[in-house]
C-alpha cells in the first residue's frame, strides 16, 4: 500500500472534459484536487465541484442517480477506459484506492455520434430509449396480476434470460466499440423477451422494430471486436448478439413482407 493510501489523503491531477453544450468545440481542463482512496470515483468529483462552487467557478456537469451501479447513468469515459480500469464496475462504484497518488487522471464523456454531449461529461442517451420503445416490451392482459407462477419457465432459460436483462443501458459498449456500436444494448434487451414465453407475441416484430430503429439512430456496425463486453458494468455477454443475429434472420423468414 502507498504511503498516499496510509496516511488517508491523495493528491491528483485530472484532465476532465468541459464543453458548453452540443455545438461547442469543449476542451480538456485540469485541476488539482485532494481525495481519499475511501471516496467512491463520483465523490471525488463532487470534492472537485464544491472546491469550484466556493471559488465562484462553474461545476463540472455529469450524470448521476442510484450510485449503487444500477441506473446506468454514471458514464465516464476514466483514462481511456469506460468506466474506468475495473472490470464489472460502473463508474460510480469505482473507487480511488484504484488510483495512487500523485496520477493524472483524464475524464471524458461517452463519445458516439448518436450520444451529443449536453453539457461536460453529460450526454444525451435519449437514442436508447426510443429503440426500447421501438419493441422492448410484451402484451399483457389488463385486470389484476397473474400468479408468479403461472408460466413454467425452465431454470437454464430463466437464467439466460436475468442475465441479459442485467444491462442497465448505461451505454459503455457503445463508448467502447470502435464502431460505436449499440448491439450488445439492443441484443440483450431482445434477447431478455425472445426468451420468456411472455415476449413471444412480439417476438418477430421486436427483433425487426429494435435493429431498425438502431440503424435509424446512428449507431454503427458490429465488427466482433468484443470491447463491449469488456466495458459493460455488468459483465453482459456476446452470446446475446448472436442470439439477436438469430432472432432478425428468423423474424425475416417468417414475415417476408
Amino acid at each position: 500500500m502507498s504511503a498516499a493510501h496510509d496516511s488517508g489523503e491523495m493528491k491528483l491531477t485530472l484532465n476532465i472534459w468541459r464543453q458548453r453544450g452540443p455545438e461547442d468545440a469543449g476542451h480538456l481542463e485540469t485541476h488539482k484536487v485532494r481525495a481519499s482512496p475511501d471516496m467512491s470515483f463520483l465523490e471525488m468529483i463532487d470534492v472537485l465541484n464544491e472546491e469550484l462552487t466556493l471559488d465562484g467557478r462553474e461545476p463540472v456537469a455529469f450524470d448521476h442517480d442510484c450510485r449503487e451501479g444500477i441506473c446506468g447513468m454514471c458514464s465516464m469515459v476514466i483514462n481511456g477506459q469506460a468506466h474506468g480500469p475495473d472490470l464489472g464496475t460502473a463508474t460510480c462504484q469505482l473507487h480511488m484506492r484504484r488510483f495512487n497518488d500523485g496520477d493524472t487522471i483524464t475524464i471524458e464523456p461517452f463519445r458516439a455520434k448518436a450520444f451529443p454531449v449536453i453539457r461536460d461529461l453529460t450526454i444525451d442517451r435519449s437514442a436508447f430509449d426510443r429503440i426500447q420503445a421501438a419493441g422492448g416490451y410484451v402484451s399483457v392482459n389488463t385486470g389484476s396480476a397473474p400468479d408468479g407462477n403461472a408460466i413454467p419457465v425452465a431454470r437454464d432459460v430463466a437464467e439466460l434470460a436475468m442475465d441479459a436483462a442485467a444491462c442497465i443501458g448505461c451505454a459503455a459498449c457503445v463508448a467502447a466499440c470502435p464502431n460505436a456500436a449499440a448491439m450488445l444494448f439492443v441484443s440483450a434487451k431482445i434477447s431478455q423477451l425472445a426468451l420468456l414465453p411472455q415476449g413471444q407475441p412480439e417476438r418477430e416484430s421486436r427483433s425487426i422494430a429494435m435493429l431498425q430503429a438502431m440503424d435509424d439512430e446512428g449507431f454503427g456496425n458490429c465488427t466482433n471486436h468484443f470491447e463491449c463486453e469488456a466495458a459493460c458494468p455488468k459483465s453482459i455477454s456476446v452470446s446475446n448478439i448472436a442470439r439477436a443475429n438469430r432472432e432478425f434472420v428468423r423474424a425475416i423468414v417468417k414475415t417476408p413482407d
